[in-house]
């Protein structure tokens, strides 16, 4: 597995085509069915990944989660890089 490249707030990141979604009450999995992947997401996770869609800055959704979850923006900023790398490195999403 490569290492995730450098994350910024222009950083764009979307979904990889042919991975399925399914949300469970707030919370989500998501399947990469090529590589029979399974990987669960929280209610902040789920949020994100429906903010990323066919692509966005990772700027804009951070601007997005801030405005809606009680957390300082440098927790929500940390947590957001961390959730794209492990996204990447899953091959669950890619920068374009």
């Amino acid at each position: 597995m490569s290492a995730p490249p450098l994350l910024g707030p222009q950083t764009v990141l979307r979904h990889r085509p042919g991975i399925l979604f399914r949300d469970l009450a707030g919370e989500a999995v998501l399947l990469d069915p090529q590589a029979g992947l399974y990987f669960g997401l929280n209610e902040v996770g789920t949020r994100a990944w429906n903010l990323l869609g066919p692509g966005a800055a990772l700027g804009a959704v951070h601007a997005t989660l801030a405005a809606e979850y009680d957390a300082s923006p440098e927790r929500i900023w940390e947590d957001l890089v961390a959730l794209a790398g492990e996204l990447i490195a899953r091959r669950l999403a890619e920068v374009p």
